[in-house]
């Protein structure tokens, strides 16, 4: 079941038990997670290391994808949407310096929240089409888990002091992904 075919299984489902077990262990992890790295000075480790995850985890998924549905479909193997952000957000904040590493930052502050709440509360990408425990879904929430994770590590520790200019690394940051995203899908 865990690397089924869509649709081989019963979805699990919006606002179902399920469902509610997975925000559940979902927001368990995120609590422990905090308490273990309230250190300010580790911050750009976990950040790193969960960016690295992340990307590996987003590499299995993709190969999943089209092993499974092929390439007819560009969403399934060019992560542009909202969520995905977070990866390219990890990486400048991770490996680069300066405003670019603001960028990543400030994304990870702000719009991680925002995307990883969201999911969690409403998963139309998996679980409306995955049971619970497939790898589509356990990934998804672990990635949108991380999301919220390192947003709320972020602004707890003060790790960066978000100013009213940091509206312009945000909004340009997500510009740009929204019309390469618009060119590829074209």
């Amino acid at each position: 079941m865990f690397f089924a075919k869509q649709g081989m299984y019963e979805a699990c489902g919006i606002f179902t038990p399920q469902h509610f077990v997975l925000i559940a262990i979902t927001l368990v992890a995120i609590i422990i997670a905090l308490k273990c790295t309230i250190n300010k000075k580790d911050i750009y480790k976990v950040i790193k290391k969960c960016t690295i995850f992340v990307c590996v985890s987003e590499i299995i998924i993709i190969t999943f994808k089209i092993v499974n549905d092929g390439l007819d479909n560009i969403n399934n193997y060019v992560p542009l949407y909202y969520c995905s952000m977070l990866i390219y957000a990890g990486l400048l904040s991770s490996f680069c310096k300066g405003k670019l590493k603001r960028t990543g930052d400030v994304f990870i502050a702000t719009g991680g929240a925002i995307g990883g709440i969201t999911f969690i509360v409403f998963p139309t990408t998996s679980l409306t089409y995955y049971p619970m425990w497939h790898l589509m879904s356990i990934h998804s929430f672990i990635f949108h888990g991380i999301m919220v994770y390192l947003s709320l590590l972020v602004n707890l520790t003060h790790y960066i002091k978000l100013e009213k200019n940091d509206i312009v690394y945000y909004s340009t940051f997500v510009g740009i992904i929204c019309i390469i995203a618009y060119i590829v899908n074209k």
